[in-house]
C-alpha cells in the first residue's frame, strides 16, 4: 500500500487520511468480520495509531469482546453505516481500516488470512499467503 492513504464512509460524510506505510494486510473470517462484511471476509489494512486522522465528519461506536477476552471497538458512519475502523483493545498501537472504503484499493495485497477455522466452506483462500486458524 502507498505512504498516503485517504478514504471516507459511502455517503461522504466522513473522510480520513493516513500517512506512512502500512504495518500490514489481511483478511479476516472470524464471524464478526463475516456479519459486517455480509459474508465475506473482511479486507484489512494495519495502520500506526499516529498514522490516521478523521478530516470530515464523525464515527459512531459499537463495542463487542474478541476471542482474546478485549474489546473490539468498530466505527462506522452514523448516516450510512459503512464500517471505516476497528479499534482493536489488545493491540492499542494500531488503527484497522477497512479496504472497503480507501479511495483506492487497487495495491490491496493480503499478507495473511486469519480465522479460517471458521471461514466459510465456499470461502476464497488465496494462493501463496500465510493462513491462520484463529487471530495473531
Amino acid at each position: 500500500m502507498t505512504d498516503t492513504m485517504t478514504g471516507g464512509c459511502l455517503c461522504g460524510a466522513v473522510r480520513y487520511e493516513a500517512s506512512g506505510p502500512a504495518m500490514g494486510n489481511a483478511l479476516c473470517h472470524c464471524r464478526d468480520c463475516q456479519f459486517v462484511s455480509g459474508g465475506e471476509p473482511a479486507s484489512l489494512v494495519i495502520v500506526g495509531r499516529d498514522a490516521l486522522k478523521i478530516t470530515k465528519g464523525k464515527l459512531k461506536d459499537f463495542t463487542k469482546k474478541g476471542d482474546s477476552g478485549k474489546n473490539v471497538t468498530r466505527k462506522f458512519c452514523e448516516n450510512c453505516g459503512t464500517q471505516v475502523l476497528s479499534d482493536v483493545e489488545s493491540a492499542p498501537q494500531i488503527w484497522v481500516i477497512k479496504v472497503g472504503t480507501l479511495d483506492s484499493a487497487a495495491a490491496f495485497n493480503p499478507g495473511i488470512v486469519l480465522y479460517t477455522s471458521s471461514a466459510q466452506p465456499w470461502a476464497h483462500m488465496p494462493d501463496g499467503v500465510p493462513q491462520m486458524p484463529k487471530g495473531m
